[in-house]
């Protein structure tokens, strides 16, 4: 799992940060490196509504979807990947 902050930076969360720009650093390279059949994607999830995100934006955190809203929706997401999405940066 990525995060639009492991493709752009943001104050007060450079830990953060750089863990998701690795995410999407080694998914690439993963990609070129994986057998015919199999691919490898890095997922930005969007903005879900957790206890880091409350940590973090206090009450208006509760303004955004819960992961069990996101769920379907990236599962339907997931189970349509293809070949081509292999070394992709996505988001739900």
């Amino acid at each position: 799992m990525s995060s639009g902050w492991g493709r752009s930076g943001a104050a007060q969360v450079a830990p953060y940060c750089a863990s998701k720009w690795a995410i999407e650093g080694l998914t690439a390279s993963v990609a070129k490196e994986l057998p015919p059949g199999m691919a490898a994607v890095a997922l930005n999830p969007g903005v879900i509504y957790t206890d880091m995100l409350h940590s973090c934006f206090g009450n208006s955190a509760s303004l955004y979807q819960t992961p069990e809203s996101w769920a379907p929706k990236a599962a339907n997401m997931i189970l349509n990947l293809t070949m081509a999405d292999n070394g992709a940066s996505l988001s739900v």
